[in-house]
């Protein structure tokens, strides 16, 4: 008998976020999303501990800064048993003079053996004094696991731009473009994905 839990974090400006600390049990699934919209300066931090077989937690996040916000996202995931599973991805854009930051770590203790654990953190910057760090972390102690992270900070597209832009797409519109296509894959998969869409879309408007 498995059980399945979902949460929906949307940070506008004004709100906190509070730490969360989830133990995981036999066959529990966790899922979570965050969103981060313009205009907030929060501290994101995950705790998640699989504790039972068969365990699994899934974190989806973005965050959007285009003024002199500071973003910090923390995430620490600990594979305690066999048999347990957990993916991230974490996505964001920073213009302006925000700054933000990804540290996310990943232990798979010595017996916590068929552990599967992929992390991943993209990023784009749309401005020169817009800053972004990211720490992806592994600690593996087992020996029969599928582990992986990756993490990138780049820009837009300028050859999409133009390709964009030649079929009349206005610079604007191309940009926005890109960064919905972008961003879309943090909410693949959720029923209310369009409705959430339509929000990330309004605030990558409000960016450019």
């Amino acid at each position: 008998m498995s059980a399945k839990n979902h949460k929906l974090f949307i940070l506008r400006p004004g709100d906190k976020f509070e730490p969360l600390n989830l133990v995981l049990g036999e066959n529990y699934r966790e899922e979570i999303t965050f969103l981060v919209l313009p205009g907030v300066t929060a501290e994101i931090d995950l705790n998640a501990e699989l504790s039972g077989a068969g365990a699994e937690v899934k974190i989806r996040g973005l965050f959007l800064c285009c003024s002199d916000e500071k973003v910090s996202i923390r995430t620490n995931i600990r594979h305690s048993v066999p048999s347990t599973s957990s993916s991230q991805l974490i996505c964001g854009i920073a213009g302006g003079q925000s700054r933000a930051s990804f540290a996310g770590r990943i232990v798979v203790v010595q017996d916590a053996q068929k552990t599967e654990a992929i992390q991943t953190n993209r990023n784009i910057l749309l401005s020169d004094s817009a800053r972004i760090e990211t720490h992806p972390e592994l600690e593996i102690y087992a020996d029969d696991v599928q582990c992986s992270h990756g993490a990138t900070i780049g820009r837009l597209s300028e050859e999409e731009q133009f390709y964009m832009r030649s079929r009349g797409i206005p610079e604007g519109e191309a940009k926005i473009l890109q960064m919905i296509s972008f961003l879309a894959p943090v909410l693949e998969g959720r029923e209310d994905k369009e409705a959430l869409m339509q929000q990330i879309e309004k605030s990558l408007r409000q960016m450019v």
